[in-house]
């Protein structure tokens, strides 16, 4: 039974390793991923004070098109009849998609449950930073700056691009020339977010459940998350999350985020002036926050080396959304059916 590595807890990892697990009886499917929990850009943090009290820090809500709402009518079925997606009943104030059709989702338990329902059967180890991937007797031995490397028959690489070509070993001779032009003209845009979280009672009287900001130069979007998965509870404090511009990021993209920080929270300020004092904040730097550039010429996957069987996944090959993700996974399950 061949054994397969899917490097990459978010969205896409997790749905690779769902989808290939469902292939019963033909392979093992282990999952590692770099950080201390599921998600990637699909982030919940927990407030840490009170762990029931939780914001999402990356994506914020899922758009189905009636396209993609037709063509993948069977994975969101599944989440919404499981309870991980619900319909949107909050209001978004400037929200930019409004055609006739879409239906906007949220997760109630946190976006980051999404992945963790995909992950559910699978062996992850978090705190798994892989550095090298070596060709070793017809298997690929990955390495990683915490534990032993190991070998596999297979491995899916479903980080961002920029982050996939800096991994050293034997990397340089699996990826062909016109492969790595077309990595490399890969592009992101970067984005802040911010979390606050306030203790029980706090009332944040807003009439909307999110808003999109067009007039500052730092704050793009806002959300009361409990209020935007109409969720709320008098026992459990309310969250904000603000995610800032792409231009705000693209200037303050190397600084700390300790420096960053004050500069969204003055701006807030202006933006909220009567928002109550947080008993807490987090910020986060997502350096790699969207797609602006896709890999072109390629289905939702490129394959590196298919003897041992190499292929690399993620937005980077489609576009920064559920659907995006759902195509590149499924893309590589196609290349696993073809091989194994």
């Amino acid at each position: 039974m061949a054994r397969v590595l899917v490097v990459g807890a978010g969205l896409t990892g997790g749905l690779c390793a769902a989808l290939l697990l469902r292939l019963r009886g033909r392979m093992r499917v282990a999952v590692w991923e770099a950080a201390r929990g599921p998600g990637g850009r699909m982030n919940t943090s927990r407030d840490p004070h009170d762990s029931n009290c939780t914001a999402d820090l990356g994506a914020q809500y899922i758009t189905a098109t009636p396209y993609f709402a037709e063509k993948h009518q069977s994975f969101y079925e599944e989440l919404v009849s499981r309870g991980v997606l619900k319909p949107l009943l909050g209001s978004v104030e400037g929200i930019t998609i409004k055609d006739e059709g879409i239906c906007n989702y949220v997760a109630p338990r946190g976006i980051s449950s999404i992945v963790k329902y995909y992950l559910s059967d699978s062996d992850v180890l978090y705190n798994r930073h892989v550095t090298r991937i070596n060709l070793k007797e017809g298997k690929l031995e990955v390495c990683c700056d915490s534990g032993p490397a190991e070998m596999f028959d297979a491995v899916v690489l479903t980080m961002p691009v920029p982050q996939m070509l800096k991994l050293q070993g034997d990397m340089k001779t699996l990826i062909s020339e016109s492969q790595r032009q077309r990595l490399e003209a890969v592009r992101f845009s970067s984005r802040f977010a911010l979390a606050l979280f306030y203790e029980a009672g706090t009332r944040i009287d807003e009439p909307w459940a999110a808003k999109y900001i067009v007039d500052n130069p730092c704050i793009r979007f806002i959300s009361i998350d409990s209020k935007k998965r109409s969720s709320e509870s008098p026992e459990v404090g309310p969250s904000v999350v603000v995610h800032t511009t792409v231009q705000f990021g693209a200037e303050n993209v190397d600084k700390e985020k300790g420096d960053v920080e004050p500069l969204i929270l003055e701006q807030l300020q202006k933006v909220l002036p009567a928002l109550p004092k947080p008993t807490s904040i987090k910020c986060h730097k997502w350096r790699f926050s969207q797609v602006t550039e896709a890999v072109s010429s390629e289905p939702g996957q490129m394959t590196l080396s298919i003897q041992p069987l190499l292929v690399v996944g993620g937005d980077s090959f489609t576009h920064s959304n559920f659907d995006g993700c759902v195509e590149s996974a499924l893309a590589v399950l196609n290349v696993f059916k073809c091989h194994f």
